[in-house]
């Protein structure tokens, strides 16, 4: 009975793995990424794509297609007895056939059977015609299709190339990666930017609405936002693991369509338990840009090319650092360069920020030791200057500021009084400073800033798949 068991067992066990077997031989499909070395050479193999291009010739049509791998397409050679009537730029394509190596020593595939699988009727109505270069202006009205097209194809694969190395890098410095929330009770930077969030039942609304409370209390028991920052629970939790980080969408109500700006961005966010100072920051944060810039540009040749985007200069520069006070000086001495002078006690400009840079040979430079009162409650004073904040700013080019950070207040009667006067709703954080505090500092950088500057990409909503901003949130 156990043999007869057995035997059943493996029996169906072969079978299976039959079928898997089977599977994998009917479905498997090459990548195009994976057809471009000789390796495959005389191989049969099925690639499915998109038609990026036609050309009819007095036998055959060539065909290049692209499925979203890499940059490249394969030139698919298919006789013309075999081309299908509907096939056309645009459409979805199967096609199976053997790999060789054609002229010029480009890889093609020699079609042996050629099926569409979704048609595309340029005329009607199609935004994208072949071998043409369109505006990113006029690409970005199309976001639904914009990921078709070559340069945005790169791009995604470039961001997505960033993101792995983000937390590649950051674990590989001890860092836990931490999903913080995005519905929040704070507005961490505590200047009013901030969506609101509520249920859109009304009838839901109206069924859990307690007494003394607002609608817009009704479901939480308090106001809830969309997070502009998950620093507050960042520093929860590295009080209790030390180094943590978080990567995740932010949100700001800005009224800015500049070019540097977004409704809906991804932030990543550090924070370091027991930290004394800046440089520790500083440091954390500099080696941060140029692990990440480095993966880009060691893995992603062809998508960097087709961007024309070159290695920055300042990959292998120690970056600079000023003081607040020192960058004020070097404003107001070459203020005739400048639309509007500094003024002592505000924030830079845009402007400023990118001059600053530009005196600084296009190398990204640190300014710290701000005025205290340009800082939100949550910084710490400096300790060898108590008019200073001890928060730094790094500035990159094309965007200017591009990470912020500072050492945290830690005193537990100096974060009491500034949270009297800023929020009553933030006992829990200042919870963290009554049982077994230590010193902590952070920093954030704003991702898509961050593609903007490396890549050399103009407008930020060119860095996102879908973009959101005043007046727009399509999709």
């Amino acid at each position: 009975m156990a043999f007869k068991m057995i035997f059943e067992v493996s029996r169906r066990f072969v079978n299976f793995a039959n079928v898997v077997t089977a599977m994998r031989s009917v479905h498997s499909c090459a990548r195009i990424c994976e057809t471009r070395t000789g390796e495959l050479v005389g191989k049969r193999r099925l690639v499915k794509g998109w038609v990026k291009a036609l050309r009819k010739m007095k036998d055959n049509v060539f065909m290049d297609i692209a499925d979203g791998s890499c940059n490249d397409c394969l030139q698919v050679v298919v006789p013309k007895s075999m081309k299908p009537s509907n096939l056309t730029y645009g459409s979805s394509v199967s096609v199976e056939g053997e790999l060789a190596v054609g002229p010029h020593e480009r890889m093609e595939l020699r079609a042996e059977a050629v099926s569409v699988i979704g048609k595309c009727v340029v005329t009607d109505g199609y935004p994208f015609a072949p071998r043409k270069q369109y505006s990113q202006e006029y690409v970005r009205q199309y976001l639904h299709l914009r990921p078709r097209t070559n340069n945005f194809g790169s791009l995604l694969r470039l961001r997505d190339l960033a993101t792995v190395a983000i937390g590649d890098h950051l674990r590989s410095r001890g860092f836990v990666g931490i999903h913080v929330p995005i519905l929040t009770a704070n507005d961490c930077e505590g200047a009013g930017e901030v969506f609101s969030i509520k249920p859109a039942d009304l009838n839901l609304l109206s069924s859990m609405k307690k007494k003394g409370y607002s609608e817009d209390e009704a479901y939480f028991n308090a106001k809830v936002y969309l997070s502009v920052s998950g620093q507050l629970q960042l520093e929860s939790v590295a009080r209790g693991l030390s180094k943590v980080f978080s990567f995740g969408p932010t949100f700001r109500a800005e009224n800015s369509k500049s070019r540097l700006h977004l409704s809906e961005f991804y932030m990543v966010e550090a924070e370091v338990a027991f930290a004394t100072d800046l440089e520790e920051l500083a440091t954390e944060a500099e080696l941060l840009l140029k692990s990440v810039t480095n993966h880009i540009f060691n893995n992603g040749d062809s998508d960097l090319h087709a961007l024309g985007v070159s290695e920055p200069k300042w990959l292998n520069q120690n970056f600079g650092i000023v003081t607040y006070d020192e960058a004020v000086k070097i404003l107001e001495n070459n203020a005739d360069q400048l639309s509007f002078a500094p003024k002592y006690g505000d924030g830079l400009s845009k402007e400023q920020e990118l001059f600053l840079i530009q005196h600084n040979n296009g190398i990204p430079i640190f300014v710290v030791d701000f005025p205290k009162e340009s800082k939100p409650f949550y910084v710490r004073e400096a300790t060898h200057d108590e008019r200073k904040a001890a928060a730094m700013d790094l500035l990159a080019p094309i965007v200017g500021e591009i990470i912020g950070g500072s050492m945290r207040e830690d005193n537990y009667e100096k974060l009491k009084s500034k949270l009297t006067k800023f929020s009553p709703n933030l006992d829990w954080y200042l919870e963290l400073r009554k049982y077994g505090n230590v010193p902590s500092g952070g920093f954030g950088m704003g991702f898509e800033r961050y593609l903007q500057s490396v890549l050399e990409i103009a407008n930020i909503k060119d860095t996102i798949p879908f973009p959101r901003w005043p007046h727009n949130c399509k999709m």
